[in-house]
């Protein structure tokens, strides 16, 4: 590892390696950012199909 980061600092291309890992990690960011965002729309429906079910079931106890 040290060998490469040797010939990246001869060449002058470690500010080639920062923006590569800047955008690496921006993306991994990104990536669990929209994982996250899938998850909480996944709990949300699962929450309104309860609610759903609640309303159907209090609106039958109303009409009887």
């Amino acid at each position: 590892m040290s060998e490469v980061l040797s010939v990246l600092a001869e060449r002058g291309d470690l500010a080639h390696v920062a923006l590569g890992a800047w955008a690496g990690t921006s993306t991994s960011l990104l990536l669990w950012a929209l994982k996250q965002l899938i998850q909480f729309n996944k709990r949300f429906e699962e929450f309104m199909c309860e609610l759903e079910k609640l309303n159907h079931i209090l609106r039958m106890d109303l009409s009887d």
